[in-house]
């Protein structure tokens, strides 16, 4: 007699493309991006898709995508945060002032010193976390609500970045800083094809962790060719991603000035790719962080469980108004991660940075279809919607669409989202 339990059962009656079981949200959502950058491409005569502007598209969409993944949080508690932007400017601002004037008086270390930058970063990240505990404790304590709270926000630390600086821009940063900012730091050919492996190992071992764990409680799982279709997927989307960045090559000039500042001559048809930027390592890792969080962690199910029914989540022992402190403080700091990325790719801070990133990172959450009502988003959807959001600017950029024009097409398409995903959620009765 066969034992019927050594089987592990699979997914019920589910043949073709339906037993990949894949999230028709997010190819939804790769499909918008697929057909925006298809438009533009041919709107462009052939600049959009190219090695060159793909690699500029992703150092651009690195600092909103960071601070979407926090965005997600707030809205999923039932908040928002309308200062992020302004926040952003005064992190930058604590950075920049950090490396040029308070690091050279009070420690005489100048630019180029090994601790300029970490320090830097250390202050611009305390700056960040200070702030949004702030907000968080107005919002969770003194139960202001978060659009007041973070609408003063945005006007008050818009200030104060500009007071911190009198105004004036200031740079250029210190080197290193500077290898944050994309194009000023990559990671090159080699190293990046190394990264990738490690990835698509890591993704492969986390797609057969799932499916084992599934089998040791007894859940149904996708039959084995599925999952063999689902992990060639996702390390083809890896290697793929890779293999776009390398194909950026640096300009033989600039080659040729490197050989010959090490005393060489350069090989005749040398070339030689960029590779990952650091700016997009940074993204990737605050990604699996932040889903780490939602998903594995008692934190990240607290924030889930009060953005789906907060009355209930305080009665079951959840203290809510110390875990909205923790939230916007987490917002806080990516927004000085934000802050490093933006201000590092400009070499520079400026009075105008991160204006109107509120609007962006708002939508971005919104289009990767975290719900207004609460309770429901995701990470890697966020960083999807920043990205759309990313090429619809730039696309727009490149063919000559006015600024007003770029800023009334972003807006529609931030209301057509949220009609779509109401429509959506009503279609399906999706929760999640």
């Amino acid at each position: 007699m066969t034992d019927a339990t050594s089987a592990p059962p699979k997914a019920p009656q589910r043949t073709g493309l339906a037993a990949l079981e894949l999230d028709t949200r997010l190819l939804g959502m790769i499909g918008a991006f697929v057909l925006i950058a298809l438009a533009f491409h041919l709107a462009s005569d052939g600049r959009f898709i190219t090695p060159r502007n793909l690699f500029n598209l992703t150092i651009q969409t690195a600092s909103v995508a960071i601070m979407a993944t926090g965005m997600v949080f707030i809205i999923v508690m039932r908040h928002i945060d309308l200062s992020v932007g302004s926040v952003l400017a005064t992190c930058s601002a604590v950075m920049a002032m950090t490396q040029t004037l308070v690091i050279p008086d009070w420690l005489g270390l100048g630019l180029g010193h090994p601790l300029t930058a970490p320090v830097a970063i250390v202050a611009g990240l305390a700056a960040g976390a200070l702030i949004g505990a702030f907000h968080g404790w107005l919002v969770g304590y003194l139960t202001i609500p978060a659009f007041i709270v973070t609408l003063g926000g945005l006007l008050i630390w818009r200030n104060v970045a500009w007071y911190l600086t009198n105004g004036q821009t200031i740079g250029p940063l210190d080197g290193n800083f500077q290898l944050f900012g994309g194009i000023n730091g990559t990671l090159g050919e080699t190293a990046s094809w190394i990264v990738g492996g490690i990835a698509t190992l890591v993704a492969i071992w986390a797609l057969i962790s799932a499916r084992r764990g599934k089998i040791a409680h007894g859940f149904p799982v996708k039959p084995l060719w599925a999952e063999v279709v689902v992990g060639a997927i996702v390390a083809g989307g890896i290697l793929g991603f890779v293999a776009l960045l390398n194909a950026y090559t640096v300009p033989e000039r600039l080659l040729a000035r490197q050989f010959e500042a090490r005393g060489e001559v350069m090989p005749e048809g040398y070339t030689e790719g960029y590779g990952l930027p650091i700016s997009v390592l940074l993204l990737i890792a605050v990604a699996v962080v932040m889903t780490i969080i939602a998903k594995r962690t008692r934190f990240g199910r607290y924030i889930f469980a009060t953005g789906g029914n907060p009355d209930a989540a305080e009665l079951s022992g959840i203290d809510t108004r110390m875990l909205t402190v923790k939230v916007f403080a987490l917002m806080g700091v990516l927004c000085a991660l934000a802050a490093l990325v933006a201000s590092a790719r400009l070499t520079n801070h400026s009075n105008d940075i991160g204006i109107l990133d509120e609007l962006r990172v708002i939508a971005a959450a919104v289009i990767g279809g975290t719900a207004l009502k609460g309770g429901i988003g995701t990470i890697h959807g966020a960083i999807i919607g920043a990205l759309i959001m990313q090429s619809l600017q730039s696309g727009m950029a490149m063919v000559g669409v006015d600024a007003p024009l770029q800023n009334i097409v972003v807006g529609a398409v931030l209301v057509a989202a949220v009609l779509l995903d109401i429509w959506y959620r009503k279609r399906t009765g999706a929760r999640d």
